[in-house]
């Protein structure tokens, strides 16, 4: 079901008609239990729960996920979840506090939980084919009188499988040993890969088949060898950062970069919207005395 602003306003403007959409999600074959997977259901309609006939577990459909236990409309979150996917820039925790007319802790805490959701869950398979591979530094500090340089920014990399999926992390340091650490976790050896000139990358010879292109020189594109298409991811998560939140903290750079990743990658996904919110029933809850914790460092 491809949805708009419009349609979602009009599909699910209360609560049960948002619960009625995530059991529709949830159990595409009926109602079971979720501790002994018994069909033999009763509704307990007052309390929007269900009743094992078997085991006499009593759970919702929101039961286990990120959505339990919330206080906040059903429909809001639904909203919340429509203005992250489809904001090609994304949309900041003040943004979303003005937009659902709630308090700006309920945003900053429902956009995190929505990004946990994002981040995408078990082992996935390694890129292949074309690989573009790219360093670049985000966030620091500004100041008009000097220039920024990258020791006051983090360290990101991304990687991007041409017709295919983009990946980013936070690194401690663009060093060769990290660098080529990262593509070797994942990349396929037998893929190509494709990055600028930086001395870190020149090892990659004898693993890969390597091309590069020499940005010093102005040489952007030679034939099939260039790396436009992860600089440009790079460019659209670098205009998010000016345009939409402004400044992000380095502690929860990862996961902003989850989000972009799963919003990138579900670009010419009608049904981002849809799927996202399976992500967010499949997912567990994150304390809020978690994310605002002490960070921990990036290896």
């Amino acid at each position: 079901m491809e949805v708009s602003l419009i349609s979602l306003i009009k599909r699910y403007s209360d609560d049960n008609k948002c619960r009625d959409y995530l059991k529709a999600l949830k159990w595409q074959d009926g109602v079971k239990c979720p501790r002994c997977g018994s069909e033999k259901i009763s509704k307990i309609e007052k309390r929007h729960q269900f009743d094992c006939d078997e085991c006499r577990y009593q759970f919702s459909v929101t039961a286990g996920s990120i959505f339990h236990d919330s206080h906040l409309p059903l429909w809001k979150w639904f909203l919340a979840v429509y203005l992250m996917t489809e904001s090609k820039k994304g949309i900041s925790a003040n943004q979303l506090k003005r937009s659902l007319e709630i308090s700006y802790k309920t945003a900053w805490y429902l956009c995190h939980r929505i990004r946990k959701a994002m981040q995408e869950a078990g082992s996935l398979p390694k890129l292949k084919g074309v690989v573009e591979v790219d360093e670049t530094y985000v966030g620091g500090r500004y100041d008009r009188r000097r220039k920024r340089e990258p020791w006051d920014k983090q360290a990101v990399v991304g990687l991007l499988q041409r017709n295919g999926r983009f990946e980013a992390k936070a690194v401690s340091t663009p060093s060769k040993k990290i660098l080529v650490g990262v593509i070797k976790d994942r990349v396929d050896k037998r893929a190509t890969v494709m990055t600028d000139e930086l001395r870190a990358y020149k090892s990659l010879d004898k693993e890969f088949k390597h091309e590069s292109v020499n940005h010093r020189a102005e040489e952007w594109a030679r034939g099939n060898v260039y790396t436009n298409g992860v600089e440009n991811a790079w460019s659209l998560f670098k205009r998010s950062i000016v345009g939409s939140y402004h400044q992000i903290s380095m502690k929860h750079l990862d996961a902003y970069l989850d989000e972009f990743d799963w919003r990138f990658n579900g670009r010419d996904n009608p049904y981002l919207f849809r799927d996202t919110l399976l992500r967010l029933l499949n997912s567990t809850q994150i304390e809020f005395k978690k994310l605002v914790s002490k960070p921990e460092r990036y290896n």
